[in-house]
């Protein structure tokens, strides 16, 4: 479990973090949404106990990270696969992991085995990494100690396709085990396919969180048509409520069949026509973030 209450993260008069709070809960997968700079990075280290808050506090299994025994034994951290030892091979950085967590030799082993990386590459000095393999190494340095919770932010970053499903199956396994996951990603396709429950953050606010299916499941309709204006004022005509959306065509407050029936009277040609809960969650994020999509400090 994480509980994040209230929190706050300030840097002078610039807010990362404004009065948050959310729970993530064991045997879920969250997904962590936002555009670059919203606070998702900024939240995850403060949970980490490597920034602190301004106000508020995050708590992992009901303390602070810091607070925790040998925290690596019950929290699996990977915020940058970039921060490993370049002069260090997969295998050192792992079993100095080992060590330091009081976990046997064996796991060592075991997590070089279970994120597929070869022996040639777990002898190789990290330097000569790919970021894929970067990426392996630090999501079993995330798994060395069998944590209860793991927290990921772009754990996906430079996975192949197989990769990204062997991850994807990975987080799956380990929620249905009663693990607690906090993913944050930018492939919202991935996080579609995977995740639970999703919380959207946009300058630095929480503007949506659910599970996967309430928040897709949009009331209303998704219309395009060859002439949205005139869709627009026709619906408006009608006295119903419709608005753009940021990807093009319109969002409605009607169901489908009235949709058509106002499109078909006013001899507008539809090109698109479907159930708001069928738009996906790209769609989705790209309205509940639209004017926070180009914020200029990466948080």
């Amino acid at each position: 479990m994480i509980t994040v209450e209230r929190l706050t993260k300030r840097y002078g008069p610039f807010t990362a973090v404004d009065d948050v709070s959310f729970e993530v809960k064991p045997g879920l997968v969250t997904g962590f949404l936002g555009p670059n700079g919203a606070g998702k990075t900024t939240a995850m280290r403060v949970m980490a106990g490597l920034t602190p808050a301004t106000s508020g506090r995050a708590t992992v299994l009901g303390k602070p990270y810091a607070a925790l025994p040998n925290p690596g034994r019950h929290v699996g951290l990977l915020l940058d696969a970039s921060a490993q030892h370049a002069g260090r091979t997969g295998r050192e950085v792992l079993t100095l992991g080992a060590i330091l967590m009081g976990v046997g030799k064996h796991r060592v082993d075991e997590m070089v085995e279970l994120v597929g990386l070869t022996e040639k590459e777990a002898n190789r000095r990290v330097r000569n990494y790919s970021l894929g393999m970067r990426q392996r190494l630090g999501i079993a340095h995330a798994l060395l100690g069998d944590p209860e919770v793991l927290i990921l932010d772009e754990p996906a970053n430079g996975l192949d396709p197989a990769g990204i499903r062997w991850m994807r199956d990975l987080l799956r396994g380990y929620a249905n085990e009663g693990g607690t996951v906090l993913l944050s990603s930018h492939l919202l396709g991935e996080i579609e396919r995977v995740a639970d429950e999703i919380i959207v953050i946009g300058h630095g606010t929480i503007v949506a969180q659910g599970t996967k299916d309430e928040l897709l499941a949009g009331a209303g309709t998704y219309a395009r048509s060859t002439d949205d204006d005139a869709l627009l004022a026709a619906l408006a005509e009608a006295s119903i409520v419709a608005q753009r959306t940021p990807t093009g065509g319109l969002q409605v407050e009607a169901e489908p069949i009235v949709v058509g029936r106002v499109a078909v009277a006013h001899q507008i040609v539809l090109t698109e026509l479907r159930g708001a809960d069928s738009r996906g969650l790209e769609e989705m994020f790209l309205d509940l973030t639209a004017d926070a999509a180009r914020e200029e400090v990466a948080a």
